[in-house]
């Protein structure tokens, strides 16, 4: 152990924190921030024990964990103070320090979901055969969490590189963990999930460096993940607002004797490993360095990132590509997913399928049907843990996978939503591009088919207003397969709502070479006196229901619920003058709303545009009542018939 660098590092991060409180009083800091005075200890234990291979995914309270890993002060101050030179161009702030070239995957703001993210790059590494470890870093507060649990069962039963490492400072925010946890020994959980587990005093440096060591010489030996809890405290509040009436001054008092740096200091003295003026020489440099960056950042201040800079950096801007193909075959919904799936997967390496009853089962519906007998290698069939794997996946993608992950129902997305929307979706922003996420969540929506209310929802709806994440609603075999295979190219989040109802429904099919580009509608005929637009099962009913006058009308298959395909929707608009529009869920924050806007910028709609919708009501399970709840063919037809009249 390199101890004048490591007495450095641990200097440097408490001076750095010490420098952030200071300009936080000084309102130089928009925001929040987590300072972990008094967590050295474990900030750069752990650090100093890894490869600069191995990844970590820190808390909110991150800072230490920067400073350890090697990230440069002036970025991180700048990232502080909102400027472009940041770690992050100023988007991260205190919370999302990301730094690739440090192997950092920066920190989750929603305690302990980052530790999916940390499952994935483990599972990546596996998969890519690397001789590297994730760590996991959370907090006692999230030791609580559903996701610990299910990523701990998930890692001893894959066998993944990985290191779960907890930073038990004994309070999660005000919540004492006597209270709120149910063991005094966090890491005996580990025995549960047939882990390998240590307890660690994480205020000695030396101790959490040993542990962190061993571990990871274990997790790649036995190629199995170990689990580190480290005793430690924070001398400050959980934020900066935080004055810290939850606890005693006597307890305080205690844990500042026990100060991780001073104990470091005073052991290298007792051994005459250093001396009292190296100690001071260090300290003197590390705070002299730790202002000068400061001041160098405070310069810098004004130098802001603008809102194109900004907007250029949710997604990659690649959407695929168009082409018909040469030539057609007919098939099932179900078989054109399935045959993109089998193309992906025999084009592309990367390509992951992620998710329950995948593999021998064939999928839920049959969408993957036998695909796991052709590439047993490439499917990770999961347990039932849908924000977890789908965490997992986001992690992956991250590291050069590219995950296909089935959820079984989409009612099932309320669980993976906070994968989706804290991470998936925003990876690429909040990292300003140093990260970017390719991956695909596909899920069935609708109703028609007796599932009832918790198994027919469509919960599209529930993504519409998140930049960052593409979404995707086929209507037919054709476009189900040529959309799924550009879905599958580009470098960013797609969501890839299949009809449960339409799995049987017969089709046209392309070949290798059809696919319809992300973000494009489909238009249909060419009439001029009503424009038809829909997505889903329910464009298939309003084509049917209207088949006998379709000359008259102009039909668009929206393809891409998220982004619209604006430009399609105001030209047909402006030229025709009327529209409808038919969605399966029902109006509120839904997609015909959004069309609706659209149109309304394109001129004139009071009176020429029709919604229909289901009832806005649960689905319920028996035939008659979900059929009057659900759109229908004949509503359909009477509000065309309707606005053909006016």
């Amino acid at each position: 152990m390199d101890h004048p660098a490591v007495l450095s590092l641990m200097y440097r991060s408490r001076f750095f924190e010490e420098k952030v409180e200071e300009a936080g009083n000084k309102g130089l800091i928009h925001g929040t921030y987590h300072l972990a005075i008094g967590q050295e200890g474990c900030h750069i234990g752990l650090s100093s024990a890894l490869d600069r291979a191995d990844w970590i995914v820190p808390t909110h309270r991150c800072h230490g964990y920067n400073v350890g890993r090697g990230s440069d002060l002036f970025r991180m101050f700048s990232e502080m103070l909102g400027s472009r030179h940041g770690l992050c161009m100023g988007i991260g702030g205190s919370m999302h320090m990301t730094d690739v070239s440090a192997s950092n995957f920066g920190s989750s703001a929603v305690v302990g979901s980052g530790i999916s993210l940390a499952g994935g790059i483990a599972y990546a590494f596996r998969e890519q055969g690397k001789t590297a470890i994730s760590v996991a870093i959370f907090g006692d507060g999230a030791s609580s969490r559903g996701t610990l649990h299910e990523m701990m069962n998930m890692a001893s039963v894959f066998h993944l590189p990985m290191l779960f490492f907890l930073e038990n400072n004994h309070y999660g925010m005000s919540a004492s963990s006597a209270k709120m946890i149910s063991t005094d020994r966090i890491w005996k959980r580990a025995d549960g999930y047939s882990m390998e587990s240590a307890a660690v005093d994480g205020n000695d440096v030396i101790a959490v460096s040993n542990a962190v060591r061993e571990a990871r010489a274990f997790i790649l030996r036995e190629r199995r993940p170990f689990f580190i809890e480290a005793d430690t405290y924070r001398m400050r509040g959980h934020s900066r607002s935080d004055k810290c009436v939850y606890r005693t001054r006597e307890e305080e008092d205690e844990w500042l004797h026990r100060d991780p740096i001073e104990q470091y200091a005073s052991f290298l003295v007792s051994l005459e490993i250093m001396d009292e003026e190296e100690i001071s020489r260090i300290a003197c440099e590390e705070r002299k360095a730790v202002d000068e960056a400061f001041d160098k950042a405070l310069a810098y201040k004004d130098d802001i990132i603008t809102v194109p800079e900004m907007k250029r950096l949710i997604v990659s801007g690649s959407r695929g590509r168009f082409s018909n193909g040469r030539t057609m075959h007919r098939g099932s919904y179900r078989e054109a997913i399935r045959e993109a799936l089998d193309e992906a997967l025999e084009s592309d390496s990367h390509i992951r399928i992620i998710g329950e009853d995948v593999g021998a089962y064939g999928g839920c519906f049959g969408v993957t049907g036998n695909l796991f007998s052709k590439y047993p290698d490439r499917f990770l069939e999961t347990p039932v843990s849908e924000e977890t794997f789908t965490g997992m996946a986001a992690g992956a993608a991250a590291m050069g996978l590219h995950p296909c992950v089935e959820v079984m129902y989409g009612d099932f997305s309320t669980l993976a939503s906070d994968a989706l929307i804290n991470h998936a979706a925003k990876l690429r922003f909040m990292s300003a591009g140093q990260l970017q996420c390719p991956m695909v969540y596909r899920t069935p929506i609708g109703g028609g088919t007796g599932h009832g209310p918790q198994h027919t929802q469509s919960l599209e709806t529930m993504f519409l207003g998140v930049p960052g994440l593409y979404a995707v609603a086929p209507s037919d075999p054709f476009s189900a397969k040529a959309l799924l295979k550009s879905a599958l190219l580009i470098d960013d989040p797609v969501l890839f709502f299949e009809h449960k109802a339409l799995y049987g429904e017969m089709g046209e099919i392309g070949d290798t070479e059809a696919f319809i580009p992300i973000g494009k509608a489909i238009v249909h005929g060419s009439g001029g006196s009503l424009l038809a637009i829909g997505y889903s099962r329910a464009f298939r009913i309003m084509q049917e229901s209207l088949s006998d006058i379709s000359d008259e009308i102009t039909f668009i298959d929206l393809a891409t619920i998220h982004p619209l395909d604006e430009e399609t929707l105001k030209r047909e608009f402006l030229r025709i003058g009327k529209a409808m529009i038919v969605q399966e869920p029902s109006l509120g924050g839904s997609v015909a709303e959004s069309v609706l806007r659209v149109l309304s910028e394109a001129g004139e709609v009071y009176g020429k545009v029709r919604i229909i919708t289901s009832e806005a009501m649960p689905v319920p399970s028996s035939r008659i009542p979900e059929s009057n709840v659900i759109i229908s063919g004949e509503s359909i037809r009477k509000a065309a018939e309707e606005l053909l009249m006016r």
